[in-house]
């Protein structure tokens, strides 16, 4: 398959970027990926889609303060870090913009040498491993010293850094948000829970095999960047009973996605695991999971559209990428989401 099918043309007014004032407050489009039917709700609508038994998994991934600026120490070159993987014995895999001036035994200097990153280690395409060297707890320097990492196509500050985070974001970890959770408040989840919805969290730290940009011509050529993910026995129990009963899962968003799919093909079930995936899941994937799917609308040419475009028929998601833009949906990170149902 050639990358340019999945192409699609959108102004660029209209990439959201800023959060609606209330969470809830996005417009869904609905697609019925069994009939080809698409429907244009709100996301308060999302109750009208479950029924009792359905089991919600949500990734509870928390986004970290991932990105740094700091300056070479030898030459004052200035340096951006993206903290993208915490390794043992306080080193990191980061992605570095400036990264040809990093090389092995080069020094990143920020706030005055409060914390200082050293390179161990160079990968392709500006990863590079760094050792960190500082004093005190990491968490809390971070904290102080680093910025949300808001995508390249957000211009706009953000003026609540939490906005950036779901309201169930527990564990520390991710260099992005797994978007499709930012559409929750604890009223929706309430009624959902009224309804007989069963709510369970696996955890898959967002970075590069989510959202790096494909640069291959062919989509079988492309590789995805390891992601570390994690279940729970409780919610393996709760997954494990569902499919023995028949009963519906539903992932919030390409992580839970990523996540479920990874657990299932390494044990044929699911299993409390810990583990790294390197999933990429494109049309032709045999499927084992997912019944529904809540998603934000992605990006051109892209490893998320290309998953999309798996579980549902190709044809019927590009069309509905092609009403969505007619309709004026607000596309990315902030912006509306998509439901893809089998009913």
């Amino acid at each position: 398959m050639k990358t340019s099918e999945f192409d699609y043309e959108l102004p660029s007014g209209l990439i959201a970027q800023t959060p609606l004032a209330n969470r809830s407050g996005s417009r869904m489009m609905v697609v019925h990926k069994g009939t080809g039917e698409i429907e244009d709700k709100v996301f308060t609508d999302i109750t009208d889609y479950v029924k009792a038994g359905d089991v919600l998994v949500r990734n509870n991934t928390r986004v970290i303060p991932a990105r740094l600026f700091g300056i070479k120490e030898e030459t004052g070159a200035h340096v951006e870090l993206l903290l993208l993987r915490q390794e043992e014995n306080d080193v990191w895999e980061c992605l570095a913009g400036n990264a040809r001036v990093i090389k092995p035994g080069t020094f990143i200097s920020f706030h005055d040498g409060e914390l200082r990153a050293e390179c161990i280690g160079i990968g392709d395409k500006g990863i590079r491993r760094m050792k960190m060297h500082y004093e005190g707890i990491f968490n809390e320097l971070l904290d102080r010293l680093g910025n949300v990492p808001l995508p390249p196509y957000i211009r706009e500050k953000l003026a609540d850094p939490e906005r950036y985070q779901t309201i169930y974001a527990a564990v520390d970890g991710s260099a992005a948000a797994p978007t499709a959770g930012l559409h929750f408040t604890e009223e929706v989840f309430d009624r959902l829970r009224e309804k007989g919805v069963i709510v369970t969290d696996v955890t898959l730290h967002v970075g590069l095999g989510t959202f790096r940009p494909m640069d291959t011509d062919t989509v079988e050529e492309h590789v995805m960047h390891e992601e570390v993910y994690s279940m729970s026995r409780e919610t393996a129990d709760i997954l494990n009973q569902a499919k023995a009963e028949n009963r519906r899962i539903f992932a919030v968003g390409t992580t839970s996605v990523r996540t479920l799919e990874s657990v299932w093909n390494r044990f044929g079930r699911f299993e409390e695991c810990d583990g790294e995936t390197t999933l990429f899941i494109y049309p032709g994937y045999e499927w084992h999971t997912a019944d529904m799917i809540l998603t934000n609308f992605h990006l051109p040419k892209s490893t998320l559209l290309m998953m999309i475009c798996s579980f549902a028929d190709k044809e019927l998601i590009m069309n509905a990428y092609e009403r969505a833009v007619s309709e004026k949906y607000r596309f990315f990170s902030f912006g509306d989401c998509m439901l893809i149902t089998n009913e």
